[in-house]
């Protein structure tokens, strides 16, 4: 049976996440799961060949127990076997910001060549870069090594890739598929913000402005609280929205833990010049909201790899992706 062989560049919540899924949903439908089968993978042929980080409170240990170690603490809903996949060092670069600093103490020696040795070595097929906000240099010296392994590449994050016309030349020239920017949760603030912006302005509402505010208690919210990582946030943010006028905000918020709290506020005139003004409160669990539709994105890189299909992936990357 063909498999969807991954590798996970960053042991965050996120992969913490992704990792229960694929042992949760092993055995076909559940709830919560919104396709089973995609891209005619079903999610019991998704395997795990290799894992990158700099934590060395995860190098070295297994990848079903390193999801557990802090400052991870993502909800558990899943018993992870063994699964006989050791972390290693990966690089470095930009990958841990100012805020996280005083929380992790790098290591991240790896070069981009060893990576691409490494996703060689253990037959990867496809990449999927959990990376923190603002990390596009080493987003970069991944999506190089991927290229050098012959894997396809799913950029999760809001570092700009599949954005980058350079990027994209690169993979088609390659023939190797690229997904990206900035995964969608399944169910989340970006999500919710949209529908209501395209039920708003498809009944003549005309918006004047509008602001999410989020709140979190997680690694990425810590990373959030530098001003320049914040920025690239706020840009896929706004293009997922589909709103051009869009304050973007972040609070870590310790005892939230891996739930994230939204507040959306949109502003606008209807008919007659009359005021329209929409308030919502929304509460999720980050990171599981978020590795249904990396399931699927990793499932459509491996099909179209199969095929042959180098480039960006557009159908799928507008689907799953905030921006594109």
């Amino acid at each position: 049976m063909s498999t969807v062989n991954v590798a996970l560049v960053g042991v965050g919540n996120c992969a913490s996440s992704f990792v229960q899924g694929v042992e949760h949903y092993r055995d076909g439908d559940a709830p919560g799961l919104p396709n089973p089968v995609c891209a005619g993978y079903a999610v019991s042929q998704v395997r795990f060949t290799a894992a990158f980080d700099v934590n060395p409170a995860k190098l070295g240990r297994d990848l079903s127990e390193a999801v557990w170690a802090p400052p991870n603490n993502a909800r558990r809903f899943a018993d992870v076997p063994h699964l006989g996949v050791p972390v290693v060092d990966g690089v470095l670069a930009d990958g841990v910001g100012p805020g996280s600093a005083a929380l992790v103490e790098p290591r991240g020696a790896a070069t981009a060549g060893q990576v691409a040795a490494h996703l060689a070595a253990t037959g990867t097929h496809v990449v999927l870069n959990f990376l923190p906000t603002g990390a596009q240099r080493a987003t970069e010296l991944y999506a190089q090594a991927a290229i050098e392994a012959g894997c396809a590449f799913v950029n999760c994050m809001p570092a700009v890739l599949a954005r980058s016309p350079e990027w994209r030349a690169r993979f088609a020239a390659a023939g190797l598929p690229l997904i990206g920017d900035d995964l969608k949760s399944s169910f989340g603030a970006t999500l919710l913000h949209r529908a209501l912006v395209d039920a708003l302005t498809s009944n003549g509402v005309h918006l004047s402005g509008g602001h999410q505010l989020l709140g979190g208690g997680n690694m990425d919210f810590v990373n959030l609280t530098d001003g320049d990582r914040l920025a690239s946030k706020r840009a896929t943010k706004s293009a997922g929205a589909g709103a051009a006028s869009l304050h973007v905000g972040a609070q870590y918020v310790p005892f939230l833990e891996d739930r994230k709290v939204a507040y959306i506020r949109l502003d606008g005139e209807g008919f007659g010049g009359s005021p329209v003004e929409v308030e919502l409160r929304m509460v999720v669990e980050d990171s599981p909201s978020a590795a249904g539709n990396a399931l699927d994105a990793v499932r459509h890189a491996k099909a179209a790899l199969d095929q042959g299909v180098g480039g960006l992936l557009r159908e799928p990357s507008a689907t799953l992706m905030k921006a594109v």
